[in-house]
């Protein structure tokens, strides 16, 4: 009896056996999901059931916190980088890229093989060898009868023998709805699934990362990431306006229009073919905006909190509807029915589409801002000590809109390329509801600069530019020319005084008669005095000269 029960209990065993040794795709890649769930998804196009058995003495499987990962690579540890182009469009194609990360001081050469980097140092410094791994000299590849049993997926289907193959030395396994797809590659792997058969809502990409070594692969890393497929457009938008201060606080200056620029999430080009529209609705009373352009400019004019819908329609070209049957016509007697009751209706010429619809919506402020600035004029500041390194400059600067807290200036090369120095300074607020203010700045020595000038508050940023020539000016230019003029004058003064006097000694004896008052002789004494000094300086007017008739004869 004893032997029977010893017997009964090494079947049952035995028949257990399989089911513990035989692992299945979805017992390596998944204990989040069983494959129950997986079996509600449609086929993916080149895709396997999960529910293939495991090649495990080839593919060997660890867990987690198994010892071996640890050496499973010289040098560290290698980590998979798993991204997608998630959200996608429901019929659209998603692709998703896994990407090696090595470890510090290694990369993979042009022949497949992981070198050390040169001139490269780890915490261990260089390293004295050339390879990681060197695959093209490990063996493996070879083409004998009994090399190619080890050229295989971990379900047995053989590797694609193209002329790079042996260059690829990474084996990848994508693994989500219950479907895997082996792809052989090297440090970077891509792979794309069409998603009219995906599920809508978020779903999960998983990947086993397996390096070659020698007759069997050794596991180096896993990575998983969540990607969404959804039915309706993903849609973004950029909000611009200029001398907003800050472009991600929703808030916006009245009286400047806002560039709404719409973005459609398309990486695959799904939607080339199809007609787009975009419906507008401010929410400050002004109506729906309806266009086929993806940019659309704004200006509200009144302050306060609006509420923005964005409603984007895509007409997608698709298969029309199957026709729907005529119903059959009554029949009589002597015209039985046959196999032509049941027309379709033939529509061959008639475009069908489906209608796919994205949504966006914000809620904005609308605030009071700095409009506009300008520099209205320009003046050179003169000071009682110059110094020739240093030039001041007064602008006049005026604004539209409230009044800045602050002005700032960026001085730089004339090509507003290098910047020499920058200066803030706050705004008087008691200046008034008018904005008109002299900013003065000082540049270093003459020549042409660049100036940037800002006018800012919280919320407002308005900006002008200008090119400032500075001239060259003598050090003590003011004072010399102040001193230069006063000499000549001076000088001029001594030389008439002088020249006068000369005059006036030599024609004294001379004395006009006239029957005439001494004021009247006086007065024309003084003309003819001053007649014969401009004689002196101007002889060749002598003959014009109406006081010629009075000159007494030469003896």
């Amino acid at each position: 009896m004893e032997c029977l029960y010893c017997f009964l209990g090494f079947l049952l065993l035995a028949a257990r056996l399989p089911l513990d040794t035989a692992k299945q795709f979805h017992d390596v890649l998944s204990n989040e999901r069983t494959s129950d769930y997986m079996r509600e998804h449609n086929q993916l196009a080149g895709w396997s059931s999960d529910e293939n058995e495991w090649n495990e003495k080839l593919y060997p499987v660890w867990k987690k916190e198994d010892p071996r990962w640890k050496n499973s690579w010289k040098g560290g540890h290698v980590q998979a980088i798993l991204t997608s182009d998630s959200p996608a469009l429901v019929g659209s194609t998603i692709t998703f890229v896994v990407d090696l990360v090595f470890p510090r001081c290694q990369k993979e050469d042009v022949s497949g093989n992981i070198v050390y980097e040169k001139n490269c140092r780890n915490d261990t410094g260089p390293s004295p060898d050339l390879y990681v791994y060197n695959w093209s000299e490990e063996g493996g590849w070879g083409n004998g009868p009994n090399e190619h049993h080890h050229h295989v997926f971990p379900d047995g289907k053989p590797f694609p023998h193209h002329p790079e193959w042996k260059r690829w030395n990474f084996v990848y396994v994508f693994h989500t709805l219950g479907q895997y797809l082996q792809k052989l590659g090297r440090g970077s792997a891509r792979v794309s699934i069409n998603t009219a058969n995906v599920t809508l809502g978020p779903q999960l990409m998983e990947v086993i990362v397996y390096r070659r070594h020698r007759h069997v692969y050794i596991p180096i890393a896993k990575v998983k990431d969540v990607y969404v497929v959804t039915d309706h457009v993903p849609v973004f938008v950029t909000m611009y306006q200029k001398n907003d201060r800050n472009l991600s606080d929703e808030t916006f200056l009245r009286d400047l229009p806002i560039m709404f620029n719409v973005l459609i999430h398309d990486p695959s080009h799904f939607l080339n073919e199809s007609a787009i529209y975009y419906k507008w609705n401010f929410g400050d009373n002004t109506g729906l905006f309806v266009s086929n352009n993806p940019t659309l400019n704004h200006t509200y004019v009144l302050n306060g909190t609006f509420s923005l819908n964005l409603t984007v329609q895509a007409a997608v070209p698709g298969p029309c509807p199957s026709p729907s049957p005529k119903p059959p016509e009554p029949t009589s007697p002597l015209s039985p029915a046959g196999d032509n009751a049941l027309e379709l209706r033939a529509t061959p010429d008639e475009a069908c589409h489906i209608n796919r619809y994205g949504y966006f919506r914000a809620t904005i402020t609308i605030v009071d801002g700095i409009l506009e600035v300008s520099i209205i004029q320009m003046t050179d500041v003169l000071r009682p000590e110059p110094q020739p390194d240093r030039s001041l400059m007064d602008f006049v600067v005026t604004c539209q809109g409230i009044t800045p807290t602050e002005v700032c200036t960026i001085v730089s090369d004339p090509t507003c390329q290098i910047t020499y120095h920058t200066v803030c300074d706050p705004v008087d607020v008691d200046m008034g509801d008018t904005c008109l203010l002299t900013v003065r700045r000082a540049f270093g020595g003459s020549g042409t600069y660049c100036m940037n000038l800002t006018l800012g508050d919280n919320t407002s940023l308005a900006l002008t530019s200008t090119l400032v020539s500075v001239p060259t000016r003598d050090p003590a230019s003011p004072s010399r020319m102040a001193n230069g003029a006063m000499v000549s004058v001076g000088c001029l003064a001594i030389f008439v005084t002088v020249i006068t006097l000369f005059v006036y000694k030599k024609h004294k004896e001379y004395k006009l008669i006239e029957n005439s008052t001494g004021i009247v002789v006086k007065g024309k004494g003084l003309n003819v005095f001053l007649n014969h000094a401009k004689a002196m300086f101007f002889p060749g007017n002598q003959e014009k000269d109406p006081l010629l008739k009075h000159q007494p004869a030469t003896v």
